[in-house]
């Protein structure tokens, strides 16, 4: 089934993109700030996409893609950092267009920045020789703390909004890490990773997930904030 890989990446895009044109929600007049916030997100994601794949710590399954390649990446893998951050950064607009209240207090929200802060640093410190623990919560810890810094209000809805999102995650990636499939769409290589699983899925994933939606978050309300001044 060699469109899997594919197939994941645009079955998640799909309902956000229909509902998109909602006559309530209107997200289709946010892809502009949203198209750069995604390629801000690559500058940062393919480049340690590309070197993490070509030294080994994560590979592809070639029976799951269609073989086109970009950049010693697939295809579907550069769909992949424009599927998933459209339909959970939709996923987030809508949850706070329906649910206005769904936030945490200032204090709560300062409270727990600083905490996941500190535990991202001591995560990266600790593993510093297993790059993709390493990489991963140091990315975490330096984007939180800057947009702690910049955009306070931003997390108190992106907080309780990701635990939804996590809903999905887990579906798609876990089918992608091998969940009900014979062989994993993507495979780790443990020894870069803290090799704790969640049913299928590396534990470092759902912080990547994490770096990776508040990333094109931040970036779409900086655009948003300089539309409003002009």
């Amino acid at each position: 089934m060699n469109y899997l890989y594919l197939l994941l990446n645009l079955g998640s895009i799909s309902i956000p993109f229909i509902f998109s044109f909602h006559p309530k929600l209107k997200f289709y007049k946010l892809w502009k700030p949203f198209i750069i916030s995604v390629l801000a997100g690559m500058v940062v994601f393919i480049p340690w996409d590309i070197a993490f794949t070509i030294n080994g710590f994560w590979g592809f399954n070639s029976n799951y893609l269609l073989g086109i390649n970009l950049f010693n990446l697939p295809i579907e893998e550069w769909l992949f950092f424009i599927c998933i951050p459209y339909a959970c950064v939709f996923t987030h607009y809508a949850l706070l267009y329906y649910f206005p209240k769904m936030e945490l207090s200032t204090k709560t929200t300062k409270m727990l920045s600083y905490i996941f802060i500190i535990g991202f640093t001591v995560m990266a410190l600790y593993n510093y020789n297993r790059w993709y623990t390493f990489i991963n919560f140091s990315i975490a810890a330096i984007l939180l703390l800057i947009v702690l810094n910049k955009n306070l209000d931003l997390l108190k809805g992106f907080y309780l909004t990701f635990l939804v999102i996590l809903i999905p995650f887990f579906l798609v990636n876990g089918l992608l890490t091998g969940s009900t499939i014979k062989n994993e769409v993507v495979w780790y290589n443990n020894t870069e990773n803290l090799g704790i699983r969640l049913f299928t899925i590396p534990i470092e994933d759902v912080f990547y997930a994490f770096s990776l939606i508040l990333l094109c978050l931040f970036i779409m309300k900086l655009k948003e904030r300089s539309a409003l001044q002009y």
